[in-house]
């Protein structure tokens, strides 16, 4: 990858937390042009439960239609970066421009292509980020077969997990999911993954 890309955040359905905004900051710190993709339109959310009746209120075409507006003027590389529920909309998004896309990462989440109607862009490699105890995980096999997918299509995934049961634990205005050295561990592994 060439050193400054733009990268393309994708949020959970609880919005645009500190969780986001501190990973955009870490990331225009190092020079990269930073988009954060905001289905809730400034809408944030405490809990889950509401946060996630909201997300099923809004269509898929609302979502990419979003996601799109976010990309389509980008003319040079980028790297989808999903967190929870925006995993699947960062997948989605990289598999629009096969082209330009030069990674994916994901942290609490990430589904099979089936699930998100699409194919792994070609070569495009992936990381994902999760704590070992996380109470959204999907399971082992949801697992595999994402990992199968981007291996079909001649992509690397790294898989990262950690210790604890926070599911969005980059983000610190939830004391209970928050893991400040995890978080500063996926820090140093996206700005790396960004950069290469």
């Amino acid at each position: 990858m060439p050193d400054m890309v733009t990268v393309l955040l994708f949020p959970s359905v609880l919005g645009v937390r500190a969780g986001i905004t501190d990973t955009a900051e870490r990331l225009r710190a190092a020079g990269h042009d930073v988009r954060v993709v905001d289905v809730l339109e400034g809408r944030t959310f405490d809990d889950t439960a509401p946060a996630l009746d909201h997300q099923r209120s809004l269509s898929a075409e609302h979502l990419h239609a979003v996601a799109t507006a976010a990309f389509d003027d980008v003319s040079g590389p980028f790297v989808t970066v999903g967190f929870s529920a925006g995993c699947a909309l960062a997948e989605w998004s990289a598999a629009q421009r096969p082209g330009d896309v030069r990674g994916v990462v994901l942290v609490g989440g990430a589904l099979p292509m089936q699930y998100v109607e699409a194919s792994w862009p070609p070569g495009v490699p992936a990381q994902t980020h999760a704590t070992r105890d996380d109470p959204f995980d999907d399971g082992p096999e949801i697992a595999a077969e994402f990992r199968s997918d981007v291996k079909a299509a001649g992509g690397e995934v790294e898989v990262f997990t950690y210790d604890g049961s926070g599911h969005l634990f980059n983000d610190p205005s939830l004391p209970a999911e928050f893991q400040p050295a995890d978080a500063e561990q996926l820090y140093e592994r996206l700005l790396e993954f960004v950069a290469r």
